[in-house]
Parts: structure tokens; C-alpha cells; sequence
């Protein structure tokens, strides 16, 4: 369903939508991480079939995305956390001060939410805790956690937005 981007409420009108998903995101991410660890007491390296495409592998990712820019170091843990802080507030201004509608609101919540979620671990335990493990046919996919999903689902919404949804309105000269 296309939003009519010509009828959009007023700036911040929809702040709140997106706060309540990105403190959504945040709880579902750090309370599945503190399971893994605390409520499963799995250590790093350690793993077990869920089903036969699903495992929950405990990993610390010392990078971003895929495991590019490996920064072991402390201060390379701390120059990312600084960047998904500075990336959160950039985005919750961008929420907060623009006009957009519910399904933006809900985009930008849930990339916020994972950017925190992921900047808590880093000073933490050293990284970010990811334990989701998919694997079919041979090919195993990248292990990801709660806050991995929601920022990539997040970025896709402004994308579908972006490109089809405001397609969609100034097709219909709004």
C-alpha cells in the first residue's frame, strides 16, 4: 500500500511509532544475545542444531556487516561504537524532525534500534555477539543476530520506499 506522500502528517508526528520499534528492537536484540550467553551459557565457538537449516553458533564479530573491517583492537571496538552512535542519532534526528509517514517511521526504528543494539556489545564483550546460523544444500549463510536483521530490514524499507512508494506518489501527481 503506497503512502500518500503529498498528505504526510507534520514533522515528528510519527517519532513516536518509530521510538516504540526502535526500543522494541533493542529489548528483542539484547535479550536474545544475554540468552546465548547467560541463559544457554554457551561460550565463543560453541553451537547446536536447532533444526537441520538452523543452528545457534555463538561468534563475536569483531567488524560490521559480513565481517568486513575486522578491528579487533579496543580502539577499533570503540571507533565502531562510536560510529552506529552517531549513525543511531543522525537517523533518530531524521525520524524526530522529518515528515514521513508510519511505514518510514517504522524503517528508521529498526535500524536504530539495531545500530544501538550492536554498539552495546562492542565495549562490552569486545564485539558483537552473533549466534544465528542458517545453512541449506551445503551453503552456509553468515551468522547474524536480532539487531543484523532488523537493520537490513530497515535499510530495505527506506529502499522500497524510496524507490516504489514515492514512485508510486508522484505518479499519482500528489
Amino acid at each position: 500500500m503506497s503512502e500518500d506522500h503529498g498528505k504526510l502528517p507534520p514533522a515528528g508526528a510519527t517519532a513516536k511509532l518509530g521510538l516504540i520499534v526502535a526500543a522494541v528492537t533493542l529489548v528483542a536484540d539484547q535479550a536474545s544475545k544475554l540468552w546465548v550467553i547467560y541463559g544457554l551459557g554457551m561460550k565463543v565457538g560453541e553451537a547446536f542444531a536447532v533444526t537441520p537449516f538452523f543452528d545457534i553458533a555463538f561468534t563475536i564479530n569483531y567488524g560490521i556487516s559480513y565481517g568486513l573491517m575486522q578491528l579487533e583492537s579496543l580502539g577499533g571496538q570503540l571507533f565502531l561504537t562510536g560510529f552506529s552512535v552517531v549513525v543511531a542519532l543522525a537517523l533518530a534526528i531524521w525520524l524526530v524532525r522529518g515528515r514521513h509517514g508510519g511505514f518510514v517511521a517504522v524503517a528508521l526504528g529498526l535500524i536504530i534500534g539495531g545500530a544501538i543494539g550492536n554498539a552495546i556489545d562492542r565495549p562490552h564483550i569486545g564485539g558483537v555477539a552473533d549466534f544465528v546460523s542458517l545453512h541449506a544444500f551445503g551453503f552456509r549463510w553468515y551468522i547474524f543476530n536480532v539487531a543484523d536483521v532488523a537493520i537490513v530490514a530497515g535499510i530495505i524499507g527506506l529502499l522500497y520506499d524510496s524507490v516504489v512508494l514515492s514512485r508510486n506518489g508522484a505518479a499519482k501527481g500528489t
